[in-house]
């Protein structure tokens, strides 16, 4: 699913315009976004967790050439699934 077919199906469950609901879809990440850059995490209870890990430098092999490289040091997004999503999930398969 991409983010157009996501907007669709959003707009039907809650019937909202399409506009409307791409709106609050671009606000939602804008939002994540704002908050992870500020280093803080956004945990929407049963769904899950959103945050900005920091991973250290550290050295790593080009698989092509074998080569020794140092990867600098960076900051991520992560998401830790909550409960009652992988329940969900898993109940599913």
């Amino acid at each position: 699913m991409n983010k157009t077919e996501l907007v669709e199906a959003i707009a039907a469950k809650v019937d909202c315009s399409k506009k409307d609901t791409e709106e609050m879809v671009n606000a939602f990440e804008a939002v994540i976004t704002d908050t992870l850059k500020k280093s803080e995490k956004v945990t929407l209870t049963g769904f899950g967790t959103f945050e900005a890990r920091k991973m250290k430098a550290r050295n790593g092999v080009n698989p092509q050439t074998g080569a020794k490289i140092q990867i600098a040091a960076t900051t991520v997004p992560k998401f830790k699934a909550g409960k009652s999503f992988k329940d969900a999930i898993k109940a599913s398969h």
